[in-house]
């Protein structure tokens, strides 16, 4: 059954937001249909820097090109971070600079600061992503700074990449939830978001960073987040902490939402919560969203083959459920054709 929305038309309102950034630079969201959603895949990026074992760059690049060869049509590929605080992206150059990029295919890059914002540009980046949270808790143990000096450097960070003519993706941390002050007021959260789009951020990921969000939760929020910001610039970033990222993200799909953050194999973890699964798996979002009709782009089948194929390389399970039972089903498969082959040949003896 194709999935309908009666909430849909009330809030595709683009027509009525005002911004100080001209459409040219707008035009970098991919077109909005209420039948397709883009999946933003954060796997090598968001995934592997909260992995604890050191990929190598070989892998990560192989990684990207493979995501990118199953349809993925936005793959984050590393971060421009010093490689002190964060030794996975020590490699962020060399793999930038390596992987093989397919036409139609956007790579962006973190940029928390404007050294990092030069290391990218200095390395050929396209599109960058910077980030600030709700809290000011939680920007003080992140950063250093309070909310407002860290917003105050996102968009010195914002205003240098557009001036280079670059695609600028803005992440919030903490919307539904900090692990240092508990429920956040959605309307604070509306604020930012709005702060960061008029700015110049063409899409907003909102990112429930320890995942203790709910439907409800999500649904109060995005009430809040839509009337100042358009669903076209919106996306929803979901942990699985307490196994609630898919509801969240049906819930943010009846709001018009059509832009979702995904890792794949559900690389990554949840720092604040040690052992919990971390980002949502992007072969748990796919087989969900195309169970309901709507469309991605994506090989599910090939998808999976990856996810299995970077479980391995750092050596533990894939954390999708989706991605487990299919790889079960698939070696289940194989075993009966081979049994019944055996069987055919023996009968012919």
């Amino acid at each position: 059954m194709r999935f309908t929305s009666t909430i849909l038309p009330r809030l595709s309102t683009k027509a009525v937001f005002k911004s100080k950034v001209s459409t040219l630079q707008r035009s970098y969201s991919q077109a909005y249909s209420k039948d397709f959603v883009k999946l933003v895949e954060v796997g090598p990026r968001d995934g592997l820097q909260n992995e604890k074992t050191l990929v190598p760059a070989k892998v990560k690049i192989e990684l990207i090109e493979r995501l990118a060869n199953n349809g993925l049509s936005v793959v984050e590929t590393t971060s421009f971070v010093s490689p002190k605080w964060v030794p996975q992206m020590g490699d962020n150059k060399e793999v930038l600079t390596s992987i093989k990029k397919k036409p139609g295919v956007f790579y962006p890059v973190l940029t928390p600061n404007m050294k990092g914002l030069e290391g990218a540009i200095a390395a050929g980046a396209e599109e960058v992503a910077l980030f600030t949270a709700v809290t000011e808790s939680f920007n003080l143990k992140n950063t250093n700074c309070s909310t407002q000096e860290s917003l105050a450097r996102a968009k010195q960070v914002l205003q240098k990449a557009l001036d280079q003519k670059l695609r600028v993706r803005g992440y919030l941390s903490c919307v539904l939830g900090c692990p240092y002050e508990g429920p956040v007021n959605p309307e604070k959260v509306a604020e930012m978001a709005k702060e960061l789009y008029d700015a110049g951020c063409y899409e907003i990921s909102l990112g429930d960073t320890i995942g203790v969000g709910t439907a409800g939760s999500m649904a109060t929020m995005l009430e809040h987040v839509l009337k100042v910001v358009p669903a076209e610039a919106i996306a929803v970033h979901c942990h699985d902490t307490y196994g609630q990222a898919l509801a969240n993200i049906l819930k943010a799909l009846e709001y018009g939402i059509r832009v979702v953050d995904s890792s794949v194999a559900g690389l990554g973890g949840c720092p604040y919560a040690p052992g919990a699964k971390g980002n949502v798996a992007t072969e748990d979002v796919v087989y969900m969203l195309h169970g309901m009709g709507l469309k991605t782009g994506v090989d599910l089948n090939a998808l999976v083959e990856t996810g299995q194929w970077i479980s391995e390389q750092i050596n533990r399970p894939t954390s999708s459920r989706a991605g487990a039972a299919l790889m079960v089903a698939r070696k289940r498969k194989l075993d009966l054709e081979a049994a019944a082959k055996l069987e055919s040949n023996a009968s012919k003896l």
